[in-house]
């Protein structure tokens, strides 16, 4: 089996170190396809050497340019290279313009995507990375959904069951392989001048190019009675010097603001911060991972199980919100602590393995070739039905071959679809289908 993995950004190659190694670990042909989105050839090459991945087989290169310029780029060199190389399943990891386009050029060459982190919505289709998720979905074979509750937005939006595996999210995986290199590589420890300290990352464009959120944002840190420490991005700091916040942040002693970090030396000073404060969606699986309190900075998120475990705070953009946010927790012991000890949704570092086997078994029953029917089905309509027995979704699509299971409702609620799902005293919503003989 030949896997293809194309990855574009920093965010994109960690997620996926994991799964590299755990290819890697088998008989399987692992072709990594750089886009370059984010670096030139050679900082390419020293992020995989700093994690200690393979070089990628291919660097596309397409450097920072329009939004469409870069998948089209993207789209027409890949043609050639999943063409030649005869991949047999191509993995995008999130949301960024490389899995739109990898997602995309593999389609229309009929070559079955793997979709990691599959059925993230913020339902905000302002934000460019929800539309690339949604269209990313749309073309994918097999969806690896970090949460029940991402496949349950997969669900409403028509995507057969079968096709989902809730396997956890790879960041956990990413973590614990990655924090063991940079306790061993990052010198970060020795410029940092507090021992207790928050980490504040800013870089959402809905904040830092609105000048009124910003003046917020920064006028609360200035009050605040904590230590930061805030690796600054160059975007965020001519946002900062044009609102003339900068020198009010640099002139603040419980404010050390420091060049942008290497993903090593970030994760190691995160490991060891009391809270982080971000805009970065992200950061926020990570700070749940490693038992980090987060307040974020915006007033949605795609990651809200983040939230319901308890690990995490939707603060928005106003003064007053983000200090009372920040002094609830770092002030009051019992919520600093069930905030630090929530439950990870997110898995305990097993995705990778889950991710592989299940390519693995699709692969060897033949089940990843993308095929034209043979048989003429015609489309009936969708139908609600309410089930009193004791029977299983596998069971009711045994009896009623033409019917497949959309969704499940109990008490109201929508549920996670398993094959051993029993459907009694729940209501389910069918697409029914008939087949002509």
């Amino acid at each position: 089996m030949k896997i293809g993995i194309v990855l574009g950004t920093r965010p994109e190659i960690i997620k996926m170190s994991s799964l590299i190694d755990e290819i890697n670990k088998h008989d399987d042909e692992c072709v990594i396809i750089h886009t370059g989105q984010h670096f030139d050839d050679e900082m390419s090459k020293q992020f995989f050497i700093d994690l200690n991945l393979p070089l990628p087989d291919y660097n596309i290169g397409i450097g920072s340019n329009t939004a469409i310029k870069q998948i089209s780029i993207i789209i027409s060199e890949l043609e050639k290279i999943l063409i030649d190389e005869k991949i047999d399943i191509v993995l995008v990891q999130g949301d960024t313009n490389a899995v739109l386009a990898g997602a995309l050029a593999a389609n229309k060459l009929k070559i079955p995507v793997g979709h990691v982190e599959a059925g993230l919505r913020s339902f905000d289709k302002d934000m460019p990375e929800e539309n690339n998720r949604i269209i990313a979905d749309n073309c994918s074979s097999l969806f690896f959904v970090p949460t029940k509750e991402n496949a349950i937005n997969l669900q409403n939006e028509g995507i057969n069951h079968k096709d989902i595996h809730v396997t956890g999210n790879t960041i956990v995986d990413a973590c614990k392989r990655n924090l063991k290199i940079a306790i061993e590589k990052s010198g970060v420890k020795d410029i940092i001048k507090y021992d207790k300290y928050i980490v504040l990352t800013l870089h959402r464009a809905e904040n830092v190019d609105n000048p009124e959120r910003l003046k917020n944002i920064v006028r609360s840190l200035l009050k605040l009675e904590y230590n930061i420490v805030f690796p600054l991005h160059p975007h965020t700091k001519k946002s900062l010097e044009e609102n003339d916040l900068y020198e009010q942040m640099l002139k603040s002693s419980h404010i050390q603001i420091t060049k942008p970090l290497g993903y090593l030396d970030f994760l190691y000073l995160l490991s060891k911060s009391s809270l982080v404060l971000t805009d970065s969606g992200g950061i926020q699986e990570e700070s749940i991972t490693l038992n980090i309190p987060c307040v974020t900075l915006r007033y949605n998120t795609e990651r809200p199980e983040t939230i319901s475990a308890g690990g995490n705070i939707l603060a928005g953009t106003e003064e007053y919100e983000i200090k009372y946010n920040i002094e609830s927790i770092l002030n009051t012991e019992e919520v600093y602590e069930k905030m630090a000890n929530a439950v990870n949704p997110y898995g305990n570092g097993d995705s990778s393995e889950k991710i592989y086997s299940i390519i693995k078994d699709a692969f060897e029953n033949n089940r990843l070739k993308i095929k034209s029917s043979d048989t003429i089905v015609d489309f009936e309509g969708y139908l609600m039905k309410n089930i009193t027995n004791d029977i299983t979704v596998e069971e009711f699509e045994n009896e009623n071959k033409n019917q497949i299971i959309e969704q499940i409702f109990y008490n109201g609620l929508p549920e996670f679809i398993d094959e051993k799902t029993n459907l009694k005293n729940k209501s389910i919503i069918i697409k029914k289908f008939k087949q002509r003989t």
